[in-house]
């Protein structure tokens, strides 16, 4: 698939100067798989790889839909009752970072943490689920409609971001799998 699009864009492998990936929160598979492949690509490439997290590239597609948007709320639904959060300014500060927490104590949090109450895009599989407890803490969520990170994003905040280690997965709540014990 990447050597696909390289091809449709007429690019070579050695025209890039970073690699972009999200570095979740998602499904476990997904996550390894990409990072791999990101990882073993920069390391062939001789060029960084950058971790991008997909509740960061959904708030930053937001923010260019909501354009009357001061800041963006990202909910994901992590099943359960729970959502993954973040939040940010359109400035890119970050006032709260990705957590795992339920839906019903979502508003509160946010509520504690926000720069203003007012105009918020919100994006996210559980936006929809939020945004009612979004109202009655006295914000004006927006739906931006955006549900999954997209790549455009995720490239355009690599592009501007801080060199650093290797990126690795970013799990919110711990694996479902368990060891065996030690006596079966």
């Amino acid at each position: 698939m990447v050597d696909q699009i390289m091809r449709q864009a007429g690019a070579s492998y050695s025209a890039l100067d970073r690699i972009g990936v999200t570095t979740g929160p998602g499904t476990f598979t997904g996550q390894r798989v990409g990072l791999a492949f990101a990882r073993a690509m920069a390391l062939a490439l001789k060029i960084p790889a950058i971790g991008v997290t997909t509740l960061d590239a959904m708030a930053e597609a937001a923010l260019e839909k909501i354009a009357d948007a001061d800041w963006a709320i990202v909910a994901a639904d992590a099943k359960r009752g729970e959502i993954y959060l973040a939040a940010r300014t359109r400035a890119g500060e970050t006032f709260i970072a990705p957590e795992l927490l339920l839906l019903l104590s979502a508003a509160e949090r946010i509520a504690k943490a926000a720069p203003a109450i007012g105009s918020v895009a919100v994006a996210g599989t559980a936006a929809e689920a939020l945004i009612p407890f979004l109202r009655a803490h006295g914000f004006a969520p927006v739906d931006s409609l955006v549900h999954q990170p997209d790549a455009v994003f995720v490239a355009r905040i690599a592009a501007h971001a801080a060199e650093g280690p290797p990126p690795k997965p970013l799990y919110l709540r711990p694996p479902d799998a368990k060891l065996p014990s030690a006596g079966v």
